[in-house]
């Protein structure tokens, strides 16, 4: 299997990691997104939505989307589970999961495609181009807070976030603490020691380094 990647791209990295949690090694195809290689005509050809991670399979079939090629390779690799085991667990991981995404993910994608100058013209990625709108990646930030104040309450209860094992909800979300890092807003670290003891925690699976 060929994962087309970006090293620096959160749904890429969230994809390498759980390949990583589940033994497998696939070969990256890199793609630069800084030199807007997802915009050639190559690229175009195989994937006309231009975006990453891509998952080319031995066949040739392509497959789309992060989380759908997480689910994939959970259905063709099932341990250890990643989903859930049971139809609670997985419908816990599932809320979570969802709620890293909305509440995690695209708080930290506006602050990025709205503030940096690389993304100029590039706020939303695909195809079309669009203007950047400043008063959103003031809104990310303020997004931003109000998630990890849910992580560090939710993990004050568990130790990780869809109770006792650890799965692609917390993969996720150490994406997206790391991906907001790199933005330049990080946790504040008074009153979030829950979310800092599982930060340490998780980063230091090996997994992480994928």
């Amino acid at each position: 299997m060929k994962l087309y990647d970006f090293s620096h791209a959160p749904n890429c990295r969230r994809v390498r990691v759980f390949a990583a949690e589940k033994g497998l090694d696939l070969e990256c195809v890199p793609v630069d997104m800084t030199k807007r290689e997802q915009m050639s005509d190559d690229y175009a050809r195989i994937n006309d939505r231009m975006l990453l991670p891509m998952l080319e399979l031995e066949d040739g079939t392509r497959l789309h989307e992060s989380g759908a090629i997480c689910r994939y390779l959970e259905e063709m690799h099932p341990e250890p589970p990643l989903f859930g085991t049971d139809p609670l667990e997985r419908a816990r991981v599932e809320a979570w999961n969802r709620r890293v995404e909305l509440e995690g993910l695209t708080a930290a994608a506006e602050v990025l495609r709205n503030a940096s100058r690389h993304f100029a013209d590039r706020a939303l990625p695909g195809p079309r181009n669009y203007a950047q709108i400043p008063e959103l990646a003031e809104r990310g930030r303020q997004r931003l807070d109000v998630f990890y104040d849910a992580l560090d309450r939710q993990l004050g209860e568990t130790p990780y976030l869809a109770g006792d094992r650890f799965s692609i909800a917390d993969i996720l979300a150490l994406v997206v603490v790391d991906f907001a890092a790199s933005a330049g807003r990080h946790p504040a670290p008074e009153g979030a020691a829950n979310l800092g003891r599982w930060h340490a925690d998780v980063s230091a699976r090996p997994s992480a380094k994928a």
